[in-house]
């Protein structure tokens, strides 16, 4: 017996996908557990797995974006039928219907079956002569003016939920938009560039005032759509700007610290520890003796967490992704190190899953590898508090009355004001510049 495939929910708020590409062609055989297709959401791009064996009938979605649920595939048995049913477009609420001028011809009679009772203007067809069309507007207007139908045309805008919601949030009309997904549909990406594009003046029938046209991009300028991963990562930073945030700096000696890395990469050959690893382990004991650094602010409550689950910021193809450690204070350093390694090479490589990403309650950024030797890193909410790490390098310093030249490292943290305050921020990174150059204290 057949089973249909439909698109996976992957995290909490998760509404639609995008079908990136297909890893089993129709008429092939599938395993369940093996890996069916790439998925790319809000957070990354994935492998789905295939949740039923048997052979794959029907590819119902090639490509581009899906609502979460719909059925997108369909796995059985060889020879058997396979089909699949459309997905249903929901009812649109009627508008009432504005009388019809004795005048007009009989076959201009007005359809509003389909017409959204909320729009404030009606969409017309175009018609031959730009006679003004009042079948769409509401009982009472006077005029509607009339404009070329967008995606599809005489029905409900084609739109997939997660770009109406965000249309919704941010006050886009989606009559506005066209869509670049499948069959006109438009998507999220739709919405989130809509804010970005210049505004593109529509004329309006009698009006003779020259439309403004978008400025093309110049000669040798590439234009690169966003990813949703971007799109994202510029939606989440831009909220983060908002937060009220303050920035603690220190320098660390990191002349144990260093030896500690290079004794644990001799003991432990099969895996290379790194400075990272350390500040990861470091971070995560400090955490659990600094509870009020380890939460995460809401409108109605401080969450304060137990364990420390420690994102890494990673550098990826796509962008900017931070893929967690869990419980981090429960690992050594070997195993710190192998599971730093793990989830920066599936980073790399494209193929976190959306559970890598989530649950993380404090941040590592590390640009030391790059040269750079002090910056300051944006919050990674909901998170409260995130560490920005420069380049180690030698520094004249004063040990005993004498100068002395050390391997010093900068740390600068950023803190959301409204979950932490400057004493315990301040105590934190006190304790992380303790372990790191006292490196006994904390393991």
């Amino acid at each position: 017996m057949s089973s249909e495939v439909k698109l996976p929910r992957l995290g909490q708020g998760m509404e639609a996908g995008t079908i990136v590409k297909w890893l089993k062609s129709e008429g092939d055989r599938v395993e369940k557990g093996e890996p069916l297709y790439e998925l790319d959401t809000d957070k990354a791009t994935q492998e789905v797995e295939a949740e039923a064996s048997g052979v794959l009938l029907k590819i119902a979605v090639e490509s581009g974006e899906v609502p979460v649920g719909q059925t997108i595939a369909v796995i059985g048995e060889e020879g058997e039928q396979a089909s699949v049913e459309e997905p249903k477009a929901e009812p649109a609420p009627q508008a009432e219907a504005a009388p019809v001028p004795e005048s007009e011809p009989a076959e201009a009679e007005p359809d509003t079956s389909r017409a959204r009772h909320s729009d404030k203007t009606a969409t017309a067809r175009p018609q031959e002569k730009a006679e003004p069309d009042t079948s769409g507007a509401r009982h009472g207007d006077e005029t509607a003016t009339a404009r070329p139908q967008e995606n599809g045309g005489g029905g409900r805008v084609k739109a997939s939920p997660l770009a109406r919601r965000l249309a919704r949030e941010r006050g886009v009309e989606l009559e506005t938009l066209s869509g670049t997904g499948p069959d006109g549909r438009i998507v999220a990406d739709d919405v989130e560039q809509a804010q970005t594009r210049p505004t593109e003046t529509r004329p309006v029938p009698g009006d003779v005032t020259e439309v403004q046209q978008p400025v093309h991009s110049a000669e040798g300028v590439e234009s690169v759509p966003l990813t949703k991963i971007r799109a994202t990562i510029a939606r989440r930073l831009t909220a983060a700007w908002e937060i009220p945030v303050f920035q603690l700096t220190v320098s660390a000696d990191m002349t144990l610290a260093n030896e500690l890395v290079e004794r644990a990469r001799e003991l432990n050959p099969g895996v290379r520890v790194t400075v990272t690893d350390l500040l990861t382990k470091i971070c995560a004991m400090a955490l659990s003796r600094h509870r009020n650094v380890n939460v995460q602010f809401t409108d109605e409550a401080l969450l304060k967490f137990a364990t420390a689950n420690v994102g890494i910021a990673v550098a990826a193809t796509a962008g900017l992704v931070v893929p967690v450690i869990r419980e981090a204070e429960r690992l050594s350093l070997a195993e710190t190190a192998q599971a730093r390694a793990d989830i920066v090479e599936r980073a790399r490589d494209g193929k976190l899953q959306q559970a890598d990403l989530e649950h993380g309650t404090f941040t590592i950024s590390n640009l030391g590898m790059f040269g750079v030797e002090q910056f300051t890193a944006i919050l990674n909410p909901p998170q409260a508090a995130i560490l920005a790490v420069g380049a180690t390098e030698p520094r004249p310093v004063v040990r005993d009355g004498e100068i002395v030249v050390r391997p010093m490292m900068t740390m600068t943290l950023t803190v959301d004001h409204r979950a932490i305050d400057g004493a315990d921020g301040a105590d934190f990174l006190r304790t992380v510049k303790s372990f790191l150059e006292e490196p006994a204290l904390a393991l």
